[in-house]
């Protein structure tokens, strides 16, 4: 068994072999290497097929329409774009947002970063259970509110949003829904056919693909659009210019293609781990999980531990684990996202989030375990 056990997949998640052997075939000379906007010759052409052809495949996973797909190099840019493109665009109507604290850092401090620009934004407090109160969120919305933006599976404890009925809320009164999917596209099932969201920022490397790609999804019926955040040659519909990675994107496009095929089976295999891991541990009546799991998707586990985070990790070398957020995780603060469900700061700090995936085995998770009783028992 290869140690450090690898139980971070919330972070990021290791490419799909497959995903990878799609990608090789866009960079070199003997490749699709071209300029996918070069269109005067056969070579850009091959390169524009492609793009085509992977905008299909991540419209195909959210049953959006190829041209409501607009790539970013990532969820982060992907959200600046939703968030600042929307409000500078439908400024007229109003300049208050809704979020919950408990948000990504890209929609936070992007929100702060509007609030400078002289926007309003509330930010909602979840329940204990980490979900939000519906009640709480109608009762924020004023005539002015433009624009809710909300997490659907959060990357530090894994609970799931009812985006469907926040969605409904927020159709009724015709405000902008944004909801970041970075933890959940590829994982769970979204239909926007179904559900009236009208913004989705999209990654590709928490779902088994590469690094530095991503997709914003724009409603076109009805119509919405983003101001641009980038200016240069006018590309992805004058909303992101910038020539089109095609080997990054033709790996997104891979690792969507497959999380379609095997979404069910990587659902429930998380489902094994998880129940594994948690019988496991259950004897540990130190150990608690700090969120009920049933209302998480079961890739995700975060416990709270009879001594720090960081000591804990220290102890545990055999175990590639994390405090909380990758992008937050500077060892100092206690965690906000645990803070604002209410846990004191000594409690954050005594929480570690487990999270395993695709390439996780049983051994892996019982391996974990004996770690943790070592410790603890």
């Amino acid at each position: 068994m290869k140690t450090p056990i690898y139980l971070d997949y919330a972070a990021t998640t290791p490419v799909d072999p497959r995903v990878a052997e799609k990608m090789q075939q866009y960079l070199t000379a003997d490749g699709c290497f071209a300029n996918p906007a070069s269109l005067s010759h056969a070579y850009g052409q091959a390169a524009k097929a492609a793009i085509d052809w992977a905008r299909e495949q991540v419209a195909a996973l959210i049953h959006a329409e190829p041209s409501e797909i607009i790539w970013t190099s990532g969820a982060t840019e992907a959200i600046n774009l939703a968030l600042k493109g929307a409000a500078q665009l439908y400024q007229r109507r109003g300049k208050h947002i809704v979020t919950v604290k408990t948000e990504h850092k890209a929609v936070l401090d992007t929100c702060q970063q509007l609030e400078k620009e002289g926007y309003t934004v509330t930010y909602l407090t979840p329940e204990r259970n980490g979900l939000l109160d519906l009640e709480k969120l109608t009762t924020a919305l004023k005539p002015d509110t433009i624009l809710v933006s909300v997490m659907h599976v959060n990357n530090e404890i894994g609970v799931i949003q009812d985006i469907s009925a926040i969605a409904k809320i927020t159709a009724e009164r015709e405000i902008l829904l944004h909801v970041d999917a970075a933890q959940s596209n590829g994982k769970l099932v979204i239909d926007v056919t179904k559900t009236p969201i009208d913004l989705l920022s999209m990654n590709a490397h928490k779902v088994y693909g590469p690094k530095g790609v991503g997709a914003l999804y724009v409603r076109k019926k009805p119509r919405i659009r983003v101001a641009p955040q980038m200016h240069g040659g006018g590309q992805e519909q004058g909303m992101r210019s910038g020539t089109l990675a095609t080997h990054q994107i033709m790996g997104m496009a891979e690792a969507f293609r497959l999380a379609q095929i095997e979404m069910t089976a990587d659902y429930q295999k998380n489902l094994q781990l998880r129940t594994q891991f948690l019988q496991q541990i259950a004897a540990m009546q130190s150990i608690k999980p700090n969120i009920e799991p049933s209302l998480c998707y079961p890739g995700i586990v975060n416990l709270r531990v009879p001594m720090r985070a960081e000591a804990l990790m220290q102890a545990s070398p055999e175990l590639a684990i994390a405090a909380g957020s990758a992008c937050n995780a500077k060892g100092i603060e206690p965690s906000y996202v645990l803070r604002a469900l209410g846990l004191s700061a000594e409690e954050a700090h005594c929480s570690v989030r487990f999270s395993f995936g695709r390439f996780t085995t049983l051994a892996e998770i019982d391996f974990a375990a004996t770690c943790l009783q070592k410790l603890f028992q």
